[in-house]
């Protein structure tokens, strides 16, 4: 009887001890579960916070040292990049969107190398096969007449800002004044051409590397009294806010294009300032005002530099020069006295 009483609570125990191991063993399993579907932001034994370890790639449990996971994956690329021309080039992603493309730099473009992927030359078949497929490609990317009307424009737009020597956040800028005036139905009754012109000339001014009209007017397809009513136009009807230009932006282009000192621009910066202050600016051409403070500035710091060379420099006549650069000095003498 004692036997079998023993073997009994024996069994039991051995039973209650499988179930208890059983129990174990499923908490363990829900637990790893749960780690693995949810990232878990607390330790589950102490409930510490977790930190990760990118170098080992695993995550520990900062007040027990638990490692909750291991074996991370490193979503990072695999190559090191020490400037943004570097980075470009390993990337393997294509370019971000810009405004700069009527279709924002989303569809695919068909290279003009009649060449195949070892770098061996087409036959003529696969050359006129290759073309005829570029051809429907440029048919396909424009579907409608806003997207042809809109892909000329920033056409127009890319080939004056190149010309001008404009970065590229001025193209973008006046991409989506172009996109702006376009959507709003500003166009008809003027050129596509007039448009763009106008947008970049507002943009340019907008981010601070101003042009002036005669420039503009060198580059564009259209004259200066259209341009200058189109620019009207378009600012009033999308309630653009551009400020004047300011003279001290076309300092260091000019002087950079003579080939003079930073002393003279400094000198050039200053006597602007000073007519600013004494308020004679006003009223006056910005670039007529930034020439004749660069001619007076390489005069003071004794540069060899002539008025016909800073005339055709400014893209302005000679008498201009001559008469503002006299009122500068005059101006620095009073402020100075």
């Amino acid at each position: 009887m004692t036997e079998t009483r023993t073997r009994s609570y024996s069994g039991n125990t051995e039973r209650e001890r499988t179930a208890d191991d059983r129990t174990a063993d499923q908490e363990t399993s829900d637990s790893e579960t749960t780690r693995a579907g949810e990232r878990t932001t607390t330790c589950p034994e102490c409930g510490g916070s977790l930190i990760t370890d990118t170098e080992h790639g695993e995550t520990v449990c900062d007040d027990c040292g638990l490692v909750v996971e291991q074996d991370g994956i490193d979503r990072g690329p695999e190559w090191r990049a020490f400037d943004a021309s570097e980075r470009d080039s390993k990337s393997r992603v294509g370019a971000p969107t810009t405004n700069m493309m009527h279709d924002k730099g989303l569809s695919t473009n068909i290279g003009w190398q009649d060449k195949d992927a070892y770098g061996r030359s087409l036959s003529s078949s696969q050359r006129e096969k290759m073309q005829r497929l570029r051809t429907w490609n440029e048919r396909f990317r424009t579907r409608d007449s806003k997207e042809r009307n809109l892909k000329q424009a920033l056409g127009e737009i890319d080939r004056m800002a190149s010309a001008l020597g404009l970065p590229d956040n001025v193209r973008e800028t006046a991409s989506v004044i172009y996109r702006r005036a376009l959507s709003e139905n500003l166009l008809p009754g003027r050129s596509i051409e007039g448009v763009a012109t106008a947008a970049l000339y507002a943009a340019a001014r907008q981010v601070g590397n101003p042009r002036s009209l005669d420039e503009f007017t060198a580059v564009s397809r259209v004259d200066k009294m259209e341009l200058t009513r189109t620019y009207r136009y378009v600012i009033r009807e999308l309630g653009l806010r551009v400020q004047p230009a300011d003279p001290g932006s076309y300092v260091p282009r000019f002087v950079s294009k003579l080939g003079l000192t930073e002393e003279t621009q400094r000198l050039a910066r200053d006597l602007l300032d000073g007519a600013k202050d004494a308020g004679i600016t006003s009223g006056k051409s910005p670039v007529g005002l930034a020439a004749s403070a660069v001619y007076a500035a390489a005069l003071l710091s004794n540069e060899k530099v002539t008025q016909s060379q800073v005339s055709a420099v400014a893209d302005i006549s000679e008498v201009t020069i001559r008469n503002r650069y006299k009122e500068l000095l005059e101006t620095s003498e009073g402020v100075a006295a």
